[in-house]
């Protein structure tokens, strides 16, 4: 597999991680404090949205596996046929409607469409990594392509939002230093002002920032279309018959490794959802750094860019269980920046937060083939079954990803979270603590645990390599 392949391959993924990282930062806040809408609804908002593009997994890998191979591939066409309606929804799910009232109703319905189209677009891409060789080097090698730049755009993604909109989040009106901020100020005085016009200030920089990410889909979806070439099945014998979508569902949630695997990232992955989802909240309302916030995103993921090729080289080395250590670095810092708020600490989080995220993100794309090669092994006469693996993993990472930012958002309504103020009640700090610092603690360690049981070892997968070599 050539370098170019790999990096073309690389590039097809990134815009979905700009757009994803753009909405994983920014759009509870975007909700809270320019639309206006209750913690609540956004909650809703943030659970059902996630739950369509969950829902939309199952459905798009059965689609798909029933899909006949065509002159551009079995996968590519469902990439290209999505893209153009996933630019649209992405776009109105930033814009700021000019009635008030049916708001709720706007954005649920625009955020669940772009949901379900990214995931369209993601169970093909990501399965497409099976379809470009079948040597375990040359996919872990385009995984580590695909992840180094799914980072990388995901650094884009926060960085371009960040810059662009962070002037909708920083008021003259509120203090740097909340402790300073009187009962009368954070009761009366509105950080935002309730915007109802689609062309203020605070609105057109969320849409100036959707444009400019929308036209990334474009440039990304040329190159893949055009750097790519899909192989018809090299697993399969011609003899060999596609598995029925149901039956090799079934058999997936029956595999052990799978089953382990998925149990663990699930939880590992809600934990990352509940850093990105709630971290520009809590350094604009419990830590003091509402001038800070896009500058400490962007070292997470600067950090996490730079860090991919080491976890490659070290799973590579050490073995990818090991590796998975690196993912609770970020437990320790992330709990010591909610107990001693300042600004160098939080910068040195953001640091270490970014090397914890890499190895999440890098980890179970580059263990899921070991997976499917396990299972191929042991079914060696079915095919197809690759997207009902990739796109059932999906389902359960973005449920369970909704799930904890809903039960999020609604904590911040029990507490009493108000949109647009200086200063929040010290319960909704607390709970925002929380949701920064013990809950992604409890979730990563459980997950971790869950881990330590996964039987796929290096020893093994080199097993498995010989067996599948000698069957085909």
């Amino acid at each position: 597999l050539s370098m170019c392949s790999k990096i073309c391959y690389a590039i097809g993924g990134a815009p979905n991680q700009v757009a994803g990282s753009a909405a994983s930062f920014f759009l509870q806040i975007y909700l809270l404090d320019i639309a206006h809408i209750t913690p609540f609804h956004a909650s809703l908002v943030l659970f059902i949205g996630k739950a369509s593009g969950a829902v939309t997994d199952p459905v798009a890998g059965f689609f798909i596996s029933k899909s006949r191979w065509t002159k551009i591939g079995r996968l590519m066409p469902w990439v290209l046929a999505c893209t153009p309606f996933t630019i649209v929804s992405y776009f109105f799910m930033w814009y700021l409607p000019p009635f008030v009232s049916g708001r709720v109703a706007w954005y649920l319905t625009f955020h669940c469409l772009f949901q379900a189209l990214t995931t369209l677009f993601q169970v093909p891409y990501s399965a497409l990594t099976m379809f470009l060789s079948t040597d375990q080097k040359d996919r872990d090698s385009a995984t580590a392509y695909r992840m180094t730049m799914e980072v990388l755009g995901t650094l884009i993604g926060a960085a371009l939002q960040g810059q662009i909109v962070a002037s909708a989040h920083v008021s003259p009106h509120c203090t740097v230093n909340p402790s300073l901020n009187t009962t009368d100020s954070w009761h009366g005085t509105p950080s935002i002002p309730d915007p109802s016009d689609p062309l203020s200030h605070h609105a057109k920089v969320y849409m100036i920032a959707a444009g400019v990410i929308a036209g990334v889909y474009l440039l990304g979806i040329v190159v893949l279309f055009l750097g790519v070439k899909e192989r018809d099945d090299p697993y399969a014998l011609n003899s060999d018959r596609a598995i029925p979508f149901c039956k090799g569902l079934a058999l997936t949630m029956k595999h052990g490794p799978y089953v382990k695997l998925t149990a663990s990232f699930l939880l590992i992955s809600t934990a990352v959802q509940l850093e990105q989802g709630n971290f520009v909240l809590f350094c604009t309302h419990a830590a003091g750094l509402r001038n800070h916030f896009q500058y400490l995103v962007v070292t997470i993921l600067v950090s996490a860019v730079v860090s991919v090729p080491f976890w490659q080289k070290f799973l590579q080395r050490f073995g990818k269980k090991c590796a998975a250590c690196g993912i609770s670095w970020m437990i320790p810092f992330a709990v010591m920046l909610v107990t001693i708020p300042n600004l160098i600490l939080a910068y040195f989080v953001a640091f270490i937060s970014g090397l914890s995220i890499a190895a999440s993100l890098l980890l179970p794309w580059s263990m899921l083939p070991d997976v499917v090669d396990n299972f191929r092994l042991q079914n060696p006469h079915g095919k197809g079954h690759e997207t009902i693996f990739y796109s059932s993993y999906v389902f359960f990472t973005k449920m369970s990803a909704g799930i904890g930012l809903g039960i999020s958002a609604a904590g911040l309504e029990f507490t009493g979270y108000k949109p647009g103020i200086c200063r929040q009640s010290d319960d909704v700090i607390l709970t925002l603590k929380l949701l920064i610092g013990a809950v992604p603690a409890i979730l990563i360690l459980l997950g971790l645990f869950i881990l330590l049981f996964y039987p796929i070892t290096e020893e093994s997968r080199k097993e498995t390599k010989l067996a599948l070599e000698e069957l085909r």
